[in-house]
């Protein structure tokens, strides 16, 4: 183990942004490798996820009344690293590999009851860091994909839907349909990553484009967008139909100046005639499916049944420009900065 560093780099906000984030929201300084309290765990990290949903984190958190990072803070993001060190009580040793999500940093002091051994059970340390948790929980905990389900899924290139799609099939689904924003990505989707169908946003409005890739119906959607697609999916609901809904990346991308929310008119009659449900989600509010989730992922890998897509990119210096592009939709599946 090398020796402990006195200090460390940390990626930490800058300016509270105007409407969405730019790199220059955010800086990166040295700070003193912090030191370790009885009942702590020092990490060095070496990796973090970066998530378009720290959008909701930035710009959302102000909208529904909740504390958000301030100017000089770290961020927070789903991250693993090397145990340096730990109270002998907590079990873990220097070197185990643990996740936990005090990421965008070099070294991170966490809560021994934070912190998450990961053991060997999936063939790739690094895909401890897909959404597909998320996507897992939502699917099997809150629409309860059943056989024979025609499911939607928004943002279907991004980390949550890339998975989604693979996760739905082995739950199964008979026909999956996502939306996304190019036609260079549906084709990925639908060559690659286990989609019948994809909406691409632009061509025509979505609503008659998902007519025609489910013209009996959607039994789930899992939404990570709302606004329009939000809308089509509701229509396109047969009765009892289950939406879930993840995020909101329609409104966090239309922020301008101090505007942080979108407003979507929803026909309520055919929710109501149809019986259909609608529900906030966040897979936090489903440990018992995490342990689940992450044998199963395991298998699956190990057999080949599925795919992990990601991109990896080198160095915290490369975070905030890596956010950005993930804002920006330039990558299919979940992006990844290894330290």
């Amino acid at each position: 183990m090398p020796s402990l560093p006195s200090i460390h780099r940390q990626v930490q906000l800058l300016t509270t942004p105007d409407g969405l984030p730019r790199p220059e929201d955010f800086t990166i300084v040295e700070v003193p490798v912090p030191p370790r309290s009885s009942g702590e765990v020092l990490v060095r990290n070496r990796a973090f996820l970066v998530s378009a949903a720290l959008l909701r984190t930035l710009i959302g958190a102000a909208a529904a009344g909740l504390p958000g990072p301030r100017p000089g803070d770290p961020l927070p993001g789903a991250a693993i690293g090397e145990v340096v060190a730990a109270p002998d009580s907590s079990g873990l040793r220097p070197g185990e590999l643990v996740g936990h999500d005090l990421g965008w940093r070099e070294y991170a002091v966490v809560p021994v009851d934070q912190c998450r051994r990961l053991g060997d059970s999936l063939p790739d340390p690094l895909a401890h860091l897909s959404q597909g948790w998320t996507a897992y929980a939502a699917l099997t905990r809150t629409a309860a994909v059943r056989a024979g389900d025609t499911v939607l899924i928004t943002g279907a290139a991004g980390a949550v839907g890339s998975l989604a799609s693979q996760i739905a099939r082995r739950l199964g689904a008979a026909r999956v349909i996502g939306t996304t924003g190019s036609p260079a990505k549906a084709r990925v989707l639908t060559t690659e990553l286990g989609y019948d169908a994809v909406v691409v946003r632009g061509a025509e409005p979505i609503a008659t484009q998902l007519a025609d890739a489910a013209p009996d119906g959607i039994d789930v959607a899992l939404d990570t967008v709302g606004g329009e697609q939000l809308q089509a999916a509701v229509q396109a609901a047969r009765p009892h139909a289950r939406i879930v809904l993840i995020g909101a990346l329609s409104a966090q991308l239309a922020a301008e100046g101090a505007g942080t929310t979108a407003p979507l008119e929803l026909d309520l009659a055919p929710i109501v005639l149809k019986r259909t449900s609608m529900r906030g989600f966040n897979a936090a509010d489903h440990p018992d499916a995490l342990a689940e989730w992450t044998q199963r992922f395991g298998d699956w890998l190990q057999a080949g049944s599925i795919r992990f897509p990601h991109t990896r990119i080198h160095g915290i210096d490369r975070a905030a420009r890596a956010f950005q592009e993930v804002v920006e939709g330039r990558h299919v599946g979940a992006v990844l900065v290894a330290l």
